[in-house]
């Protein structure tokens, strides 16, 4: 398993989606695609940018009924998207079903993972607004195991979280971290967050960063810079 950093290309539309890539000439990194941009685009835009070449994160966070989850990440899954998530709140059960319906009838299938807490929250808000009694360390490391239990590839989780996720679920358990901004940089809406060498340090295997690299005077710049602070050596 290889490390990288995923792109998180929030955009409101194709247009500006394709704006931003035309910096990349004949690099093709890992990009997510959310909500904002896959409810704006449809399906056309995942089928687009993978023919360009790009792996392709499928951030939409299922959670549902069993069933629901099912039937619609077997529609994901004929995308051909690389990662995809579920949110782990929605049971083992529910997990398990996602499992069966990304997995295509030929057994293949993208790594498939489950959100625990979002890194925009704190343990008060969980405590207070989610009514979970537990603390946000306790919660997510519960998360984990409920989705390793259920067969998935990984988590996502805050930075923080990372190796303790692997002390509960293993080496080979899969953290993708958002939350992940430079040293020098503005923190945003996050709350959890790291610097890319942070990140690595702590054991994240995928860090997905967004506005420090859309939103910088030089996107391929601080792209590549993410590259190097989190690969080391490797980059």
């Amino acid at each position: 398993m290889s490390k990288d950093v995923i792109i998180a290309c929030d955009f409101n539309n194709k247009a500006e989606l394709m704006a931003f890539l035309e910096n990349f000439k004949d690099e093709r990194p890992f990009l997510k695609i959310g909500m904002e941009l896959f409810y704006a685009e449809g399906p056309a835009i995942v089928k687009e940018i993978k023919a360009r070449g790009h792996k392709i994160f499928l951030d939409l966070k299922l959670h549902d009924i069993p069933n629901t989850v099912k039937k619609a990440i077997s529609v994901l899954s004929a995308l051909d998207v690389d990662l995809c998530n579920v949110h782990a709140s929605g049971t083992i059960a529910m997990m398990e079903a996602a499992l069966e319906g990304f997995t295509k009838k030929d057994g293949s299938r993208g790594l498939l993972i489950a959100v625990t807490q979002l890194t925009s929250t704190s343990e008060e808000r969980m405590q207070n607004d989610l009514l979970i009694g537990k603390s946000l360390e306790e919660t997510v490391l519960h998360y984990a195991k409920n989705t390793k239990t259920a067969g998935l590839d990984g988590i996502v989780c805050s930075p923080w979280e990372a190796n303790k996720v692997k002390e509960v679920c293993g080496e080979e358990f899969l953290t993708i971290t958002p939350g992940v901004r430079f040293a020098d940089g503005d923190a945003g809406d996050q709350v959890r967050i790291a610097t890319p060498e942070k990140a690595r340090e702590l054991g994240s295997d995928y860090i997905v960063v967004g506005r420090p690299i859309t939103q910088a005077a030089d996107p391929v710049a601080a792209y590549r810079r993410c590259l190097t602070e989190f690969l080391g050596g490797n980059a």
